[in-house]
């Protein structure tokens, strides 16, 4: 099993989930962040001067999924988030060794 993340731009929140939706992905976890990227935030002025937010409001996505979906749920995501503008966000990639279900103390170890 992988787990999938994706940082993303809020207003493109609900594209992603009809789309994770549309290809049977349902269980997630969202999180509202703040980060930076390439752009280094957002520079402003005013006429009392410059100023710089350089933390932007992000959500985070995490999946996780079986390993023969990472693509379709890595498309999924692309064509849902993207704006074609700095800032669209990043998607990351890593194994899932083991998982327990709280619940039942069900277990699952991959290798």
């Amino acid at each position: 099993m992988i787990k999938i993340e994706a940082v993303i731009r809020p207003e493109k929140l609900k594209d992603v989930k009809e789309a994770l939706s549309q290809i049977g992905i349902n269980a997630m976890t969202i999180y509202n962040v703040k980060g930076r990227g390439e752009q280094a935030g957002l520079e402003f002025s005013a006429r009392t001067g410059v100023f710089r937010i350089d933390e932007l409001p992000k959500v985070k996505i995490e999946v996780v999924i079986e390993d023969p979906d990472e693509h379709k749920v890595i498309d999924a995501i692309l064509v849902s988030a993207r704006t074609g503008e700095m800032g669209d966000g990043k998607i990351f990639v890593t194994p899932v060794h083991r998982a327990i279900k709280i619940r039942t103390g069900d277990e699952w170890t991959y290798s």
